[in-house]
């Protein structure tokens, strides 16, 4: 095994035993939450040693950098989550290769994945993106959980697309238990449109056991998998 491998190896097994205790301390089965790893940055060989690793999920967050990922580990068989800002000129693109797409926070985006999933002929599942910042003036990508509901609705109206649940991201500097307590309160809002739309995904490196004991089904990791990201190139 090379030494990027086992240190890659050494970190899954880290973090795998991090779900696995919040699950424990919150009653819950470690099988309930799947693990998505962010390899923004990371060469394409990075996602074939997760792949052997026993990964099946990844996350990118900027489209040109997961199209081509995409398409050069295809014969992996792995499921892509697009968690990063969306751009609706982009919308359709990103839906022709992206199993899931976690950032849906506006209407607008929705007649763009759907053209890109019917084209590409799948379905793509997609969770709303939640604004858990309390602050307008600082928040970050994200539906106002006011408008959650609505956005949801249009969602699991569009062709194509199937209403998976809801993706947050804590506030910076702030506790993130009461922001990921609010964003389960307004999951709930979202089973009642959809009883099957029963995914949250929450929760990074610094804090998924917040996550996870706040419900998180899915939780979006890259450093503490993959280390210290390179910089942008």
């Amino acid at each position: 095994m090379s030494d990027r491998k086992a240190d890659v190896a050494a970190n899954l097994e880290a973090v795998r035993a991090r779900i696995a205790d919040a699950c424990a301390r919150s009653g819950r089965s470690a099988d309930e939450v799947t693990l998505t790893v962010v390899t923004k940055f990371f060469p394409a060989s990075d996602v074939r040693l997760l792949a052997d690793l026993g990964v099946r999920h990844v996350g990118e967050n900027r489209h040109q950098e997961a199209q081509a990922k995409a398409a050069e580990c295809a014969d992996l068989g792995l499921v892509w989550h697009f968690v990063g800002g969306l751009q609706s000129n982009k919308a359709a693109a990103v839906a022709g290769y992206a199993d899931v797409v976690e950032s849906v926070d506006r209407g607008k985006l929705l007649r763009g994945l759907s053209k890109g999933a019917h084209e590409s002929d799948h379905v793509v599942d997609v969770l709303v993106q939640v604004s858990l910042d309390e602050d307008d003036a600082a928040a970050r990508s994200g539906a106002s959980p006011d408008d959650v509901p609505a956005l949801a609705e249009q969602v699991a109206a569009a062709d194509g697309l199937r209403l998976r649940g809801v993706m947050a991201v804590a506030p910076l500097g702030a506790d993130p238990v009461p922001a990921f307590e609010r964003l389960a309160r307004v999951a709930e809002q979202v089973r009642l449109i959809d009883p099957a739309a029963t995914w949250v995904s929450a929760g990074m490196s610094g804090d998924l056991e917040a996550a996870v004991e706040s419900g998180a089904t899915h939780v979006r990791i890259g450093s503490a998998v993959l280390g210290a990201r390179p910089s942008d190139r």
